[in-house]
């Protein structure tokens, strides 16, 4: 569907006004409110819009967004015929906005897509394309998450086909030029086989580095949040036996598509997990957590349905009825595109996936759900 209209202001006045709010509004020093450049990783002649003249805020104590309708929604054709795309992943690009998404066809099947755009006001004619078109990528991949990889000069797409696997490519703009799929593990680990339970295996997995080492996170539906990890020089390979970093006695509370960012300008990161319980009335929110260290402890922030990251208690709809009462697997508009995942908190936006909440029970179940792709940004 095409966005609906919005007034738009320069970057430079918008940069300027999200910053006097945000120093007003957060209780963060002078020095967290001053101006500062990002400097993320990034190909030659990149461009970045998010990046440039970045702004340091700090870190968050709380979440406010505002929405309008969807903006992404699946395309179909002679041999692709699409009930929905879901599970963004995002990166600003050569003047170009790039989302990579999970496909569902009418028949239930799960493939991926490349969408592009120049603008957030241009979605409605993104450019559309199957990534089951590009060879070796046909069959059952979904849940992307996409990035480039700094020390060799090649983009990742990371993803899941069962377990996970990933792709390389030196040209983003080719979308026919990923490597086929490779796989982070020669088998399951033992870990996930014994806490899976009946809910499936792992799934949703989420690679972000610091200096040193890089680390996969990743979900198995049944209350556990999981970290492998490897060093910089070593990734793609060397990933060691996961861990357990969170888990919840309700599997539903701690459920799937975790996304892990490095907060800009400061020493925190920042992570989200998808939920739904008894006060979402059992629709998907993201409940937020903040550590030190990639592979540190993990402090609650902002994590209930009534307080949370994201839920429909804390976005207001500006087109009404509201078109969702799903905040559900997303990703976050980051600062650059490298493998440090930056993000700045001065002006926050969520690609995320909802539905018309009348059609979240279908007949044909969850594969049937027509899950289309809206946008958060932040309030405060």
């Amino acid at each position: 569907m095409a966005p609906s209209g919005m007034r738009r202001l320069s970057r430079s006045r918008l940069s300027r006004l999200v910053v006097r709010l945000a120093c007003l509004g957060v209780a963060v020093s002078l020095a967290a409110c001053s101006s500062k450049s990002a400097s993320p990783g990034k190909p030659d002649g990149a461009q970045d819009a998010a990046s440039d003249a970045s702004q340091v805020c700090g870190v968050p104590t709380g979440f406010a967004w505002t929405t309008g309708g969807p903006l992404l929604a699946p395309q179909s054709d002679a041999t692709h015929s699409l009930a929905a795309i879901k599970d963004p992943s995002v990166v600003y690009y050569n003047n170009l906005w790039r989302v990579f998404t999970s496909t569902v066809a009418a028949a239930g099947s799960y493939n991926m897509a490349y969408l592009t755009f120049p603008d957030w006001d241009h979605t409605a004619d993104a450019t559309f394309y199957y990534m089951d078109q590009t060879p070796g990528l046909a069959g059952y991949h979904a849940a992307p998450e996409v990035f480039f990889f700094a020390p060799t000069g090649l983009w990742y797409l990371v993803y899941q086909s069962g377990p996970p696997t990933y792709s390389t490519t030196s040209n983003i703009d080719d979308p026919t030029s990923w490597t086929p799929p490779a796989s982070f593990f020669g088998a399951e680990p033992a870990i996930v086989t014994q806490n899976q339970g009946s809910s499936g295996g792992w799934l949703d997995f989420w690679v972000i580095c610091d200096d040193a080492n890089c680390y996969l996170f990743f979900s198995d539906d049944n209350g556990h949040w999981y970290r492998s990890q490897t060093t910089v020089a070593q990734f793609p390979a060397g990933f060691g036996d996961p861990v357990i970093v969170l888990q919840d006695a309700n599997p539903y509370h701690l459920f799937e598509a975790s996304n892990v960012y490095k907060l800009t300008g400061t020493s925190k990161y920042l992570a989200l997990v998808e939920a739904f319980d008894a006060d979402s009335n059992y629709h998907r929110y993201f409940r937020s957590w903040t550590a030190d260290t990639l592979d540190g402890d993990w402090t609650p922030l902002a994590d209930s349905y009534a307080m949370p990251f994201a839920s429909t208690a804390n976005v207001t709809f500006t087109v009404q009825p509201p078109w969702t009462a799903d905040i559900s697997h997303g990703e976050m508009l980051r600062d650059g595109y490298d493998q440090h995942l930056s993000i700045s908190t001065c002006h926050m936006r969520y690609l995320h996936q909802g539905v018309d909440p009348t059609m979240t029970n279908p007949d044909g179940g969850y594969n049937a759900i027509p899950w289309r792709l809206g946008l958060l940004t932040s309030t405060m």
